[in-house]
């Protein structure tokens, strides 16, 4: 389904902030409106054969879908989290067998609250309070590695 998308290459793109007036979004309506077209036809399929699944398995794929964005959002920051420990966290969060997966360390707990709240609070409006409470999940001792930080400031 994807393929047109498989042989891109993402690690060569540059981050948003990266750009000059990056804050002053231009984009083209038609490139846009037939690329979320065609996102929105994809997503139909995928429900449909989510729905054929049992409950179990949808919560499964979701956990799944959930522990890869995780390490792949720790990627952009340059780290690399233990596969079964972000499971784990995922798993627990979403009621699933834990068995067997190591403990979670407070950084992919928190991270994972964030994903969380972002995919299922998605509707809610994203306040500055919100944005705190995220930073603080994400560094809960106040530091990025020997760096202070002022998190929710």
């Amino acid at each position: 389904m994807l393929n047109r998308f498989k042989n891109r290459k993402f690690e060569e793109m540059n981050y948003i902030w990266q750009y000059p007036n990056w804050t002053d979004f231009k984009w083209d309506d038609k490139t846009l409106l037939k690329e979320l077209a065609q996102a929105r036809l994809l997503q139909g399929k995928l429900i449909s054969r989510f729905q054929s699944l049992g409950m179990r398995l949808i919560e499964e794929a979701q956990g799944e879908i959930l522990a890869k964005e995780a390490m792949k959002t720790a990627e952009i920051e340059g780290l690399k989290l233990d596969p079964d420990s972000v499971r784990s966290s995922v798993a627990s969060r979403l009621g699933l067998p834990t068995a067997g997966l190591p403990s979670p360390g407070r950084d992919i707990e928190g991270l994972v609250d964030v994903l969380l709240d972002a995919t299922q609070n998605y509707n809610q409006s994203l306040t500055m309070t919100r944005l705190k409470s995220w930073q603080a999940a994400l560094f809960p001792t106040g530091y990025s590695g020997l760096s202070k930080l002022r998190t929710g400031k």
